[in-house]
């Protein structure tokens, strides 16, 4: 013992300053152990979330990419033919036609500039009213099937993730989602008389003083179409075209709805349908829609004169008399199926629509 207390004596400096410093050396090892697992453990956590969100993300697209194309082969093509035949049903040119054919020689000079400027109008009013509705309809149909995508996709994942009964969860009924879809007729049943008629009027007002004589280049159909949309467009209260595509907003809640709305927010009482048409409206509202369409339009626009002159060799100049045989031969080919309907491929094509459509899917602010 009095050699270790010698020791200790002679030595106590040196033993506790190697005592700390093993003790320290071993308090940092450990903290640095701690921390290297603690940030090992942080770094597959980033990694497996990084990989969920690889795996979110992929799936978003492949259901994102789904959703477009259920809106080229079934929704579009069914409802783009009722509105190519109601069309031909509401503007039949061919009856005007055969009269000034089979005239040739009796009908009297007066006649003849008659039948001439309401064929004029007619002709100029059903390649516009094709050129709108087609146009509005594809971008319409669109936007119902992204907004019931995102909702079906949501609706599926709470149903995957919830620990509750998938009959608790606000799932869009199946009737609903019919229902919903089965809208995008609204346009060809209910829609097609009143938008004829004001496309009518804005036909008669750009075309008022234009006489059968008067050449038309491809600049001039270019202007004259652009400027009937834009009087029509701009016609009435603001987004008045909606009502065209869809019921109007006050028509679209059933009794029900309204009875329930008396006593509570329409968020908790409306039905899913209801918010699906309110919320397809508030985006055909938006100004960015409303862009969208614009460009859309102008575009197809450009693409109808483009194949009007090849056809006719518009660029050199032509007679607005011999110009009307070639605008009934082009029209149908903007109402035609999607597979041919090179109109639809532009629309679709346009990187503004796919931005658009992009950002509508993923809810994000347009």
């Amino acid at each position: 013992m009095d050699l270790i207390r010698g020791l200790w004596r002679k030595h106590r400096r040196k033993i506790l300053v190697t005592t700390t410093c093993l003790g320290s050396g071993y308090l940092l090892y450990k903290l640095y152990n701690t921390h290297t697992r603690n940030l090992a453990h942080l770094e597959r956590e980033l990694a497996d979330e990084r990989h969920n969100d690889d795996i979110i993300k992929t799936q978003m697209k492949a259901h994102f990419d789904n959703i477009q194309m259920i809106a080229d082969i079934t929704t579009l093509p069914h409802a783009l033919r009722r509105l190519s035949i109601r069309i031909a049903e509401e503007i039949d040119v061919s009856v005007i036609m055969e009269t000034l054919s089979k005239g040739k020689g009796t009908l009297l000079p007066s006649e003849k500039l008659q039948l001439w400027n309401e064929l004029k109008i007619l002709s100029f009013t059903r390649m516009v009213l094709s050129l709108w509705s087609v146009t509005m309809l594809s971008l319409y149909i669109r936007v119902q099937v992204n907004i019931l995508g995102r909702h079906l996709y949501i609706d599926t994942a709470t149903g995957l993730t919830t620990s509750h009964l998938l009959e608790e969860i606000d799932l869009i009924d199946r009737e609903d989602e019919k229902k919903f879809l089965a809208s995008a007729d609204y346009l060809a049943t209910n829609g097609i008389p009143s938008l004829i008629s004001n496309i009518k009027s804005a036909v008669k007002e750009v075309l008022k003083g234009k006489q059968l004589k008067d050449v038309f280049t491809t600049r001039t159909l270019e202007e004259t179409v652009i400027r009937i949309l834009d009087v029509f467009m701009s016609n009435g209260s603001p987004h008045h075209w909606v009502d065209y595509l869809m019921m109007a907003q006050d028509t679209t809640m059933s009794p029900r709805d309204n009875d329930a709305n008396d006593g509570s927010s329409s968020d908790a009482t409306g039905t899913k349908l209801h918010r699906l048409i309110n919320e397809t409206r508030e985006v055909l509202t938006s100004t960015e829609f409303t862009n969208v369409a614009e460009i859309s339009l102008k575009s197809c626009t450009v693409a109808l004169v483009e194949e009007m002159e090849k056809q006719t060799g518009l660029a050199a100049g032509m007679q607005l008399a011999k110009l009307i045989p070639q605008i009934e031969k082009t029209v149908p080919e903007i109402s035609a199926v999607p597979e041919e309907n090179r109109f639809l491929q532009l629309i679709r094509d346009l990187p503004e629509v796919q931005h658009f459509f992009t950002l509508l899917y993923s809810n994000m602010p347009l």
